[in-house]
């Protein structure tokens, strides 16, 4: 384009400049205003970047919005404007205009901005992760190991982890400060339902937090027996065609391989299979389990869980993996385990090499389940690192918790922190009905639904899992965005914003035709 070829302003600027231009008021600059315009203005003149020209613009457009002056009242003309954005159009790699970036992209994200202050400045407060709060669990833990008379080589095993599992109200009251109250009413439930939690998982609960998200996850309370309601028949109960195994769906079904977990969660699924000694079970059992997927060429996808899958001696996972990958319609596996975040000294160079050898034959997913961002640690991390490494794929199965992760800020914290910790934010149950043991843990189907909407637009979309009530199967609890239609537009709405937009449809008759692409020449050949 030569100097005399008049520049072309593209939709965005001619708005913008429109807007830029119309009086409004009778205010003068002031000389300081002048000065500082003009030195903008030369910035941009002699730089060959982008950045000048967007502050000259974002600050006429300041001004104007405040004041209700024009450029040329601040000393500019209409003519140099138009040559500024036309050079910041070429400037920019991808032609991006002054009216696209300064009138349109940063009020954007200025708004988008003020979505997420809220959260940025409660989140460490409120939903502080094991992380941040690393100071103060090693404070714990160092109390714990002096309590409990652990040694560094106690507690950086898994055997010695275990070894020293506090199981009772005694062991429980002597490394956590609990009102006398609660310990009698500790006692109390502990004498009808189990109580397990390591040395680790129990370092993870903060003192002076009455009701700690992991406090309430691993310590019983007076209600899991007070609120008596009606006993539903155990999760599966009806859904299990053989021994062992659990089938809700004709291609994905599910071992229970043990009973065992290092930790007993007060609102397990599975609470009425804990029983009261850990089992794991005979190779006849784990036989007849096999033999069903055997017997089923559609099954392609297998769940390994317990229980937890992780508490299986390594000879028996990775039998079972081994028996698993010779049977040829079987393509994915997938492991069900706790034990990264609550005793991730689990997790070491062994199990990680049966991991990646039964990854090499078949696909390995391990499914886990965090309700907190409390419960990553850097140990923690470090376990879900060291096994990303090793399978497909890590992924997350929250549970929607009353005082644990049922507000926004806890939740996006819960998976922004799963995420850097190298696990992918999968499902966020609503807790079970089923289960009256844990009726105060549960939280409305409507509150989950607007969490779960808040995520979308603020943070990142691989971060937000789906919501998920279990019922005879799992069934998506997401609300639509769709409105309405109307003239082949269907009308949605952004759940960031509310803002509403038309979106265009495909065109049906299109979509019917199947001469399209290379289809259309063998049509013409077949004429």
């Amino acid at each position: 384009m030569s100097s005399t070829t008049p520049h072309v302003l593209d939709s965005f600027t001619e708005v913008f400049f429109e807007d830029l231009f119309m009086a409004e008021g009778d205010t003068s600059a002031s000389e300081v205003q002048l000065a500082a315009v003009a030195e903008l203005k030369d910035a941009a003149l002699t730089q060959d970047r982008t950045g000048p020209i967007v502050e000259l613009f974002a600050e006429l457009a300041r001004i104007h919005g405040e004041q209700g002056l024009t450029p040329e009242q601040l000393g500019l003309t209409r003519e140099e404007l138009v040559t500024l954005a036309d050079k910041h159009a070429k400037l920019d790699e991808h032609g991006v205009t002054v009216g696209g970036r300064v009138g349109k992209a940063l009020p954007i994200v200025a708004e988008a901005k003020s979505r997420i202050t809220d959260y940025l400045e409660r989140h460490a407060v409120e939903a502080p992760s094991g992380i941040e709060a690393w100071e103060r669990i090693q404070e714990n833990q160092a109390r714990i190991k002096r309590v409990l008379g652990m040694t560094d080589e106690d507690w950086n095993s898994y055997s010695g982890q275990l070894r020293h599992a506090v199981e009772d109200v005694d062991a429980l009251a002597s490394i956590i400060d609990l009102p006398a109250k609660a310990v009698e009413e500790v006692r109390r439930v502990t004498q009808t339902y189990r109580m397990r939690l390591t040395p680790y998982y129990a370092s993870l609960i903060l003192p002076n937090r009455s009701n700690d998200p992991v406090l309430l996850q691993a310590v019983p309370t007076a209600e899991m027996i007070d609120n008596a309601g009606v006993e539903i028949p155990p999760v599966a109960a009806d859904h299990s065609p053989a021994r062992l195994i659990d089938q809700f769906y004709p291609r994905v079904v599910t071992i229970k391989a043990t009973n065992m977990c290092a930790m007993y969660c007060t609102h397990c699924l599975r609470i009425a299979h804990i029983g009261a000694k850990d089992r794991i079970y005979s190779k006849e059992a784990y036989g007849e389990a096999l033999d069903y997927i055997r017997g089923n060429p559609e099954i392609r996808d297998v769940l390994v869980t317990g229980g937890d899958a992780f508490v299986l001696p390594n000879s028996m996972l990775e039998w079972l993996l081994g028996e698993l990958d010779s049977i040829e319609h079987v393509r994915m596996k997938r492991l069900g385990t706790r034990i990264p975040v609550t005793t991730p000294q689990r997790v070491d160079g062994a199990l990680l090499d049966i991991l990646e050898a039964s990854n090499e034959r078949k696909p390995v997913r391990v499914v886990t389940q965090i309700n907190t961002a409390q419960e990553i640690t850097p140990v923690s991390k470090a376990a879900f690192k060291a096994i990303s490494g090793r399978v497909m794929a890590v992924m997350n199965q929250a549970v929607l918790l009353k005082g644990i992760n049922d507000t926004k800020v806890k939740m996006w914290k819960l998976c922004e922190t799963i995420q850097e910790s190298y696990v992918r934010p999968y499902y966020v149950f609503n807790c079970s009905y089923r289960n009256p043991q844990f009726t105060h843990l549960r939280v409305p189907v409507a509150t989950g639904q607007e969490i779960i909407e808040s995520m979308y637009g603020n943070i990142s979309g691989d971060a937000i899992p789906r919501y998920i009530a279990t019922a005879g199967g799992k069934i998506p609890l997401h609300k639509t965005n769709l409105l309405g239609r109307k003239d082949g537009n269907l009308r949605m709405q952004k759940p960031w914003n509310e803002e509403r937009v038309m979106y265009p449809d495909a065109d049906p008759g299109e979509y019917a035709r199947q001469d399209f692409g290379f289809a259309r020449y063998r049509v013409d050949t077949e004429k």
